[in-house]
């Protein structure tokens, strides 16, 4: 988002809190940790910002929004309340059947994990457990057997290796079919889709492995009809966004579908309240529309208003992490081909686990760099995104090799709406 903001003619300064080595060449990076609410209003007071945008979910979880609006200060992002759509499944789940969002079937969900592992006895297989609260995307498990189902309930519940966010669990049936994100941003009123993306979850090719935050997303022309679309908007975004409105203030900022496109039409898996990541690369480099006034528009509560555009052809973006991810891992590792790599056409390195050590970029969290690629079309963003991350070196780097392998999503593109 930083670097998309930095192409306004609107856009005088930027800070970021607390930005990484990446952001760090676009704005000024002020070290006050997201998760720190109260440091983040501090300094919106003493900056005086004409507008703040709110990238990650805990803040917003934590009410970041609501303390803005007490001072009178403007900001871009949900409130507390309805940041609970992504801060516990559970109170998403509840929320989808008041309204009649369209969501697989619930077996339950459980604060023990004895009554989770005795409620397998009553479950279909595959079973999907998802942990209730934030888990940085890891929180979540296609269980394909009981011993599987298990562990992963332990791991959570009793060894506690998500921390809080998985105090409480929920049970639900697995669908099949392909997964699509679907990102809005919107002032409570009108809403302006994102182009659709795809995000890949699992660690390794041929998603195996572990989920993660994040392996890498693309997008591209056609991915689903017009007429998939309308259905998506008339009965997932639209009542979702009229609920909220009804339910307390406005919903303001962006918020992301994760839908499974089902032979019985498209089901929301989850919400998240905010742009997704790794889908936000993608989606950026794809935008031909000025997102700072975008932004403006929303605060303001007119974005109808507002024309998006979007560049023809297809978007692809590589995440490059650190050995072990999702796992164990060793940071401090020196990255080296940054400038080589964005030399490129169309081509830009995004950075997320780096910082700045001197005059070298270093590696500081699992997911290392967003190594993104615009073309014509999906196959040629593919072949640019990989020259990219054939010319970037750091110890230990992982990377999935078949990042839009799947792209042709014919069963999307073609997908006929149900009827009735």
């Amino acid at each position: 988002m930083v670097w998309r903001l930095r192409q306004s003619p609107e856009v005088e300064k930027i800070w970021c809190a607390p930005g990484n080595g990446g952001i760090a060449e676009y704005a000024e990076c002020v070290p006050v940790s997201a998760d720190d609410v109260e440091g983040l209003v501090s300094l919106a007071e003493r900056l005086k910002p004409d507008l703040t945008v709110v990238g990650p979910e805990a803040p917003l979880v934590a009410g970041l929004r609501n303390k803005f609006e007490l001072r009178g200060m403007r900001l871009v992002g949900p409130s507390r309340r309805d940041a609970r759509l992504e801060g516990s499944k559970i109170y998403a789940k509840e929320f989808m059947g008041r309204y009649g969002i369209p969501t697989p079937t619930l077996y339950g969900d459980f604060d023990s994990p004895i009554e989770a592992i005795r409620a397998l006895d009553a479950v279909d297989w595959p079973v999907v457990i998802k942990a209730d609260g934030l888990c940085a995307g890891k929180g979540v498990l296609v269980a394909e057997s009981r011993p599987e189902a298990e562990a992963f309930i332990r791991r959570i519940m009793q060894k506690h290796e998500l921390g809080p966010g998985g105090s409480r669990l929920l049970l639900e049936h697995a669908l099949k079919g392909d997964e699509l994100s679907f990102i809005v941003l919107t002032d409570g009123r009108s809403f302006i889709p994102m182009a659709p993306t795809r995000d890949h979850k699992r660690a390794f090719d041929g998603d195996r492995g572990p989920n993660t935050g994040g392996m890498g997303a693309y997008t591209m022309d056609g991915m689903i009809t017009p007429r998939f679309e309308s259905v998506i908007v008339k009965d997932i975004v639209s009542p979702t966004i009229a609920g909220l409105s009804e339910e307390g203030i406005p919903y303001t900022g962006f918020l992301y579908f994760g839908l499974m496109l089902t032979a019985s039409g498209p089901t929301v898996l989850e919400y998240n309240c905010r742009l997704g990541d790794p889908e936000t690369q993608p989606i950026m480099m794809r935008m031909d529309f000025d997102l700072a006034v975008a932004f403006d528009a929303v605060a303001s509560r007119k974005l109808d208003r507002i024309k998006p555009a979007w560049k023809a052809g297809a978007s692809v973006s590589i995440v490059m992490v650190s050995g072990g991810y999702p796992g164990t891992f060793e940071t401090g590792k020196v990255i080296t081909g940054l400038a080589e790599a964005a030399a490129l056409p169309n081509v830009a390195i995004f950075h997320a686990g780096t910082k700045r050590d001197g005059d070298s970029i270093v590696t500081s969290g699992g997911r290392v760099l967003g190594v993104t690629a615009v073309a014509d079309s999906l196959e040629q963003a593919i072949h640019k995104a990989y020259e990219a991350v054939g010319k970037i070196h750091f110890d230990g780097a992982q990377y999935r090799t078949d990042i839009g392998a799947k792209g042709n999503l014919q069963t999307c593109a073609k997908a006929e709406v149900p009827h009735g």
